[in-house]
């Protein structure tokens, strides 16, 4: 459900707007989505280590598969955002606290090929969702794509009720109330001014990373007193969980460097055609999974600190690629490129899931598996804020059309660019600035590299043992 939800969604989306209307809201479906989700991941995570995985899960199933049936119902767009804050809700849960079911029901070799065949679940997802989506949104309703969830949802409720055994230690519970506020407070200010980055004055922008700062300097300070903390502070003291929440970041902002404008190189100025630059982000999407797979075969040969370095250098080799891009390039490359990242980034990313998984105790397991998730979404909304200033900055430079004219160009096709008179200066901006996003992706690529090296050298998943 969580895998094909992005997917599938994102694929109906002109046919939905059509449908509603409110095209200035457009950006909010997915918002509203992401930022509930995120602010809750960290504490379903918690929760489930005081509760137990069961109860976490099956609430976040129900309230997903709720604002799933609602969102089927929207009448408007104002009314689908705030069904899409329901589903948030809900899948918060999904995707951390059925990944630490996983580590708590394997152990060794048994959790490193599980984790193989959860990204295989991704991997199918990528192909499938988009297919799914057009086939459902053209054919049947755009509802329906809402509504595919709830059979998939009962079926998965059902499975957990009778199949997860689970004792959980029945004592009594101090629930962290202010640091699940502060958590919430801190993380919504800065998921809102992340994704408003472009529309926000720059006292406005500074005021809402300011008051986030001091949000997140008094979460850590009262977290690291309170008894039971919604985020224990002291787990990121292990280099394991300080580096993979890294990597999550670093692999979020870089994905959306990829995502949201080597289409636009593609098209803008290698003159590719849609279906080509489809396939760039079609190979990311389908290596980034098999990488995973490929991860959690290398952890069971070797050291947590290799398979991630290993991963690291798949991941700066690509990113190189990208940089090295230019106008006068083959279309193949920017393609190569893509699914190059693609294969690193899951390799590290299973690597990195895998070795904290191993390293944890059952009470903690939760927290830090939700932090890792929680990184890569603040990393993708980081990154998206950051790549899309330059973007628009750098198109600012051409003096003839901003980032989202530009865009809209594109749909017209290259020929329609090529015939405006004055264009290449604008053609210019454009490949100075995508070349900037680029030089600054490979930079955090590095960094993810380096984040790799600092996992302990002799620690292996067999160790375990």
């Amino acid at each position: 459900m969580a895998a094909i939800e992005g997917t599938i969604v994102a694929t109906a989306m002109p046919t939905i707007v059509g449908a509603l209307g409110g095209i200035d809201l457009f950006s909010w479906i997915f918002g509203a989505y992401l930022l509930t989700q995120a602010v809750l991941i960290p504490i379903y995570g918690r929760l489930s280590d005081l509760y137990g995985r069961k109860p976490v899960l099956l609430f976040g199933i129900g309230v997903f598969l709720v604002g799933s049936a609602l969102c089927g119902l929207a009448w408007n767009m104002i009314s689908l955002i705030a069904f899409r804050i329901v589903q948030g809700i809900g899948a918060g849960a999904l995707i951390p606290v059925s990944q630490t079911v996983i580590a708590d029901i394997y152990s060794g070799e048994a959790r490193a090929r599980m984790q193989g065949y959860i990204s295989s679940t991704f991997g199918s997802a990528a192909v499938i969702g988009p297919m799914i989506g057009g086939l459902i949104a053209t054919h049947v309703s755009w509802k329906a794509i809402f509504w595919l969830n709830i059979p998939l949802g009962i079926v998965a409720a059902s499975l957990l009720t009778v199949a997860l055994k689970e004792e959980v230690k029945q004592r009594r519970h101090t629930i962290d109330y202010i640091g699940a506020v502060l958590m919430a407070s801190a993380t919504s200010l800065i998921m809102i001014a992340l994704i408003h980055a472009d529309t926000f004055g720059g006292a406005t922008l500074a005021g809402a990373f300011c008051l986030s700062a001091i949000l997140v300097a008094a979460l850590i300070f009262y977290e690291s007193r309170a008894p039971e903390p919604m985020i224990p502070v002291r787990l990121y003291r292990n280099r394991l969980i300080a580096g993979g929440n890294w990597i999550g970041v670093a692999n979020g902002a870089i994905s959306m460097a990829v995502i949201g404008f080597l289409p636009v190189y593609m098209q803008g100025l290698l003159g590719a055609s849609t279906l080509i630059s489809g396939l760039a982000l079609g190979a990311m999407s389908v290596l980034m999974p098999f990488g995973g797979f490929v991860g959690s075969r290398l952890v069971l040969r070797m050291s947590y600190r290799l398979s991630s370095t290993i991963g690291g250098v798949i991941l700066v080799t690509g990113s190189a690629l990208l940089i090295l891009l230019h106008p006068g390039a083959d279309s193949l490359q920017p393609i190569i490129a893509a699914g190059t990242m693609g294969l690193g980034m899951g390799i590290v990313n299973v690597s990195s899931v895998v070795a904290i998984q191993a390293n944890v105790d059952w009470s903690q397991r939760g927290a830090a598996m939700s932090s890792v998730f929680f990184s890569r979404i603040i990393g993708q909304s980081f990154g998206s804020a950051v790549f899309g200033g330059i973007f628009n900055a750098g198109l600012a430079g051409g003096n003839s059309v901003n980032g989202n004219e530009f865009v809209h160009l594109l749909q017209e096709g290259h020929q329609r660019i090529a015939d405006i008179p004055g264009i290449g200066a604008v053609l210019d901006a454009l490949a100075h600035a995508l070349h900037s996003i680029y030089l600054l992706s490979g930079l955090i690529a590095v960094l993810v590299l380096a984040a790799a090296l600092t996992y302990p050298a002799a620690l292996r998943l067999l160790d375990e043992r």
